[in-house]
């Protein structure tokens, strides 16, 4: 591509996330926003706002002078394969929000759609850019915690109604919604990301309070992971009770969302533990590791803690298509994320424990 800049379209553009794409893309110098497709009306005023054309549908942009050399998908989560086939065999780059699909399935058939026709796919797990998260993994990688032993989560919020209903009503739809789907699976990209695969999950659901529908789609799950070194995680994600401590807020990635600063993950080590996002580590220095002796508490660094992880990430996809990068996030791992929530979502239907499918 030399030194022209990466056209790139937003699939969804109307949407918050879509948006926010657009934002990034016309902010990075090596791209510009090539089209935006969305049919809602929302998506007239963003392409005003982007000064980028608009089409209604996937196959007017590719039979358009504005076919692009990649796209962001930012549709709904069961379209996600669907539009990715057909960006794939019209030779477009693809990175796709999160989820990769709703099944394994479709997942795997898109992976390999990809592979086929010489595109890459990453998928659109961007805490994995977050500067805390490459924080948190350096304390891990270090070896200040000693050997890791287990690990500890929290996701829970209030959504608010209108989260769910009008064009977003397929967030409640137990086949694509839910925060299983939508939120623990960045949890458990991270978890990969940090502690290498889940094997193994037992969940339980919380009690709902929008719907007496039996079944209605998850408000909430307590989760235990067994990770196939060893490591073991307890969680508790919830889009329905009052809490700081979400992702989003304890970080402050969410710019449409007020910052709490509130910790998130706890990991447990040998020698030590290291709270997150805050950064504190507790250790025990120059003496043995027991409850007699007195620990002492670090707040570690965390570099450029003000950068956006979406336009880290779209920095980070224009290199990849350029050929400059590897991807941190290709479709096998968004592939992986997907297998164990879809095992949590199994344990929750049918009780107790599910095995990961490690064949993926």
């Amino acid at each position: 591509m030399g030194s022209t800049t990466l056209a790139i379209a937003v699939i969804g553009g109307g949407g918050l996330i879509g948006k926010r794409h657009c934002q990034h893309v016309v902010e990075n110098p090596p791209a510009h926003l090539a089209a935006i497709v969305d049919p809602g009306p929302e998506a007239i005023d963003t392409a005003r706002r982007f000064d980028a054309p608009l089409y209604a549908t996937l196959d007017e942009l590719l039979d358009s002078p504005h076919k692009p050399d990649a796209a962001v998908v930012c549709t709904p989560n069961h379209t996600h394969v669907p539009v990715g086939v057909e960006l794939a065999r019209a030779g477009v780059h693809i990175l796709c929000e999160k989820p990769i699909s709703i099944d394994c399935t479709s997942a795997h058939a898109l992976v390999e759609e990809a592979k086929k026709n010489g595109v890459q796919l990453l998928i659109g797990h961007h805490r994995r850019f977050n500067p805390y998260m490459l924080a948190l993994k350096k304390v891990v990688a270090g070896g200040q915690l000693g050997r890791v032993i287990a690990v500890n989560g929290l996701w829970t919020t209030t959504k608010p109604l209108d989260y769910f209903y009008g064009a977003n009503a397929w967030r409640s739809n137990k086949g694509s919604g839910g925060p299983v789907l939508i939120n623990l699976i960045h949890d458990v990209d991270l978890m990969h990301y940090l502690f290498g695969p889940i094997t193994t999950v037992h969940a339980e659901k919380t009690l709902s309070q929008r719907s007496a529908d039996t079944d209605a789609v998850e408000e909430g799950v307590a989760l235990i992971f067994k990770f196939a070194n060893g490591i073991v995680g307890t969680f508790v994600v919830s889009d329905n009770v009052a809490s700081p401590h979400s992702f989003e807020q304890g970080t402050g990635e969410n710019p449409n969302l007020p910052m709490t600063g509130a910790d998130v993950y706890r990991v447990f080590g040998s020698l030590g533990t290291v709270s997150f996002p805050d950064m504190t580590l507790s250790s025990y220095r120059g003496v043995d590791p027991s409850w007699n002796n007195t620990m002492a508490s670090v707040r570690m660094a965390v570099e450029g803690k003000d950068s956006a992880p979406l336009a880290l990430q779209l920095a980070h996809f224009v290199k990849v298509c350029r050929g400059q990068e590897a991807p941190t996030c290709p479709g096998q791992e968004g592939l992986r994320a997907l297998a164990v929530c879809n095992a949590v979502r199994k344990a929750l239907d049918e009780g107790g424990m599910a095995n990961v499918d490690m064949s993926i």
